[in-house]
């Protein structure tokens, strides 16, 4: 039996003649159909190491925080900036920090996982990145660093409002400005005094920023120490800023009013043609005048000025020449007029004493101090509200209280008095006057008729 003859004899004993003819149509058919594919010029076999995607539709799911909204500036940076990662691949994390005393930007980098050479990278970027060499405590600094470790983008905020944007292009990183505008929305408060003006704002909710700059205000025509009674009333109509409907901080006075002892004071503020901002009386008087009432902000008096006051030390009738302000060490004093520095050193028994020269024949001398404001000599010229010094117990002292005094052609006067006979601070001029009017008259009108009804409010008899 030769190869073929077994394969033969093992079919025909196993398998029925039947199979075996369907069994060769059956082939027969499929390699017609495969020889008429391939001949078929307009198809092509698929090549099977080809993957094919098929989309799977995802129902929607329902964003539960808001989007973050891209600055104007920013997208304009977007066809600067490629990746090759898809959306879900590159995923990268934000890094908020916020810049405290003592914080330094080498720290604050190695803090998010940053090297010194990210930091390299970013300081020379260009000139904009010198912001970050000048932090200051407050500043949002926000990383986006994506999952290699690298930055991708940093956010260095000096104010909700202002800030630069880093972002990577090449070896190094674009800057832009970020600015956003705020929503103002204006809010009137009214305070009446019954312990102090700070404790009267404070129950009212008012910034204590604004009680100061009220207090400011008003320090040429009213001595916040001395002139302030109970049952003394005030209110202030101001600013407030807002961001996607969040408040972000307080914005400027728009007017303000101080009634003590029953003798009404108030202010509006205007921006002249120069651009030059102001307080005004409602008739245009400057509300800042040539001396402030006092160099301090909020303290009691410990002696006012009297000519034979007996001398605490030296136990003898002697000329008390000024007025002692008790406060406590380290308050900050104010130079009370613009002037020349001419002197400030120690001076025998006044101690640490500053004296400034200011026109018009007039010197204040201010002593005691416990120390001279940073870089202050001789011969320096000093603005209306510079910090001078600071209150404290040198020379012939016995506590911390600053010795204030004023002299008219080197005669001793006494300011509580000889500030109502000084010339007045630069008031609007005459050719401006109507513009003045023109631009307070609206603000004005708004401010009395919330005085109107927010005092009458105040002044009612609480119910029993």
């Amino acid at each position: 039996m030769n190869f073929f003859d077994f394969p033969k004899q093992f079919i025909s004993n196993y398998y029925p003649r039947g199979h075996l003819y369907f069994a060769c149509v059956l082939a027969v058919t499929c390699l017609i159909i495969v020889l008429f594919v391939d001949a078929d010029e307009g198809r092509t076999v698929p090549d099977p190491t080809t993957r094919i995607v098929i989309p799977i539709a995802f129902p929607e799911i329902e964003t539960l925080s808001e989007p973050e909204t891209v600055p104007a500036n920013e997208l304009a940076l977007q066809h600067f900036v490629i990746t090759k990662e898809s959306p879900l691949e590159a995923v990268s994390l934000w890094h908020n920090v916020e810049v405290r005393n003592g914080d330094n930007l080498s720290a604050i980098f190695t803090k998010v996982g940053l090297s010194d050479q990210d930091l390299f990278r970013v300081l020379n970027s260009s000139e904009e990145a010198k912001i970050l060499n000048r932090l200051y405590p407050g500043y949002q600094l926000d990383f986006m660093i994506v999952d290699t470790g690298e930055l991708e983008k940093l956010r260095v905020l000096k104010s909700p409002l202002e800030g630069y944007l880093f972002t990577r292009y090449n070896n190094g990183y674009m800057v832009n400005p970020i600015l956003k505008e705020a929503e103002i929305r204006q809010a009137f408060k009214v305070g009446k005094i019954a312990n102090s003006l700070f404790m009267a704002g404070q129950q009212e909710q008012i910034p204590a920023v604004h009680i100061m700059e009220m207090a400011n205000i008003f320090g040429g025509v009213i001595d916040f120490i001395l002139d302030p009674r109970t049952g003394d009333q005030f209110s202030i109509l101001y600013d407030e800023q807002y961001l996607d409907g969040e408040f972000i901080g307080n914005g400027k006075i728009l007017a303000t009013q101080f009634i003590n002892q029953s003798k009404k004071h108030t202010a509006v503020r205007y921006v002249n043609e120069e651009g030059e901002i102001g307080y005004y009386s409602t008739d245009g008087e400057s509300m800042r005048k040539a001396f402030l009432r006092n160099p301090l902000d909020v303290f009691r008096i410990s002696s006012n000025f009297n000519p034979r006051r007996r001398h605490p030390i030296l136990n003898t009738i002697r000329a008390h020449k000024g007025t002692d302000y008790a406060a406590p060490g380290g308050t900050p004093i104010q130079a009370t007029s613009d002037g020349r520095v001419t002197r400030a050193s120690r001076y025998g028994s006044f101690g640490n004493l500053v004296t400034i020269k200011h026109t018009g024949g007039f010197e204040t001398k201010y002593a005691h101090l416990s120390r001279f404001a940073r870089g202050l000599n001789r011969g320096d010229h000093v603005r209306q509200g510079d910090v001078i010094g600071f209150v404290g117990a040198t020379g012939g002292a016995t506590g911390p209280h600053l010795h204030y005094e004023f002299l008219v052609n080197g005669v001793h006067r006494n300011p509580r008095t000889i500030l109502d006979k000084l010339p007045k601070a630069k008031s609007i001029d005459p050719s401006e006057i109507d513009r003045f009017h023109q631009h307070t008259a609206g603000l004005l009108l708004q401010f009395e008729k919330l005085n109107s009804s927010k005092m009458l409010a105040t002044n009612q008899p609480s119910a029993d």
